[in-house]
């Protein structure tokens, strides 16, 4: 899948509320802020099911607080593919 441009990134980031550009490693991230740790762990659960063998989105857990970074390291940067995973999550979590 082919790299976005930052202007394609820009007309992108209306589709997935809550989600944030890192421009400096051209990255979407969004934390999500559980009940508990069970529940930040099955959210993680429910996140890595969805996924495919070759999009493995960064994953951090503090607490009750999960943040997912997402990026294609294939094309070292943004594709359509991150920005429907972000689509995605923002479905589990809703």
């Amino acid at each position: 899948m082919a790299k976005l441009s930052i202007e394609q990134i820009a007309c992108n980031l209306y589709k997935v509320p809550g989600w944030k550009l890192d421009s400096e490693r051209m990255s979407l991230y969004r934390t999500f802020t559980c009940s508990d740790f069970p529940a930040a762990i099955r959210l993680v659960t429910q996140v890595a099911e969805q996924l495919s063998a070759d999009h493995c989105p960064e994953i951090r857990i503090t607490g009750r607080d999960v943040t997912f970074t997402l990026y294609t390291q294939s094309a070292n940067g943004l594709t359509g593919k991150d920005f429907a995973l972000a689509q995605a999550i923002n479905k589990h979590v809703s």
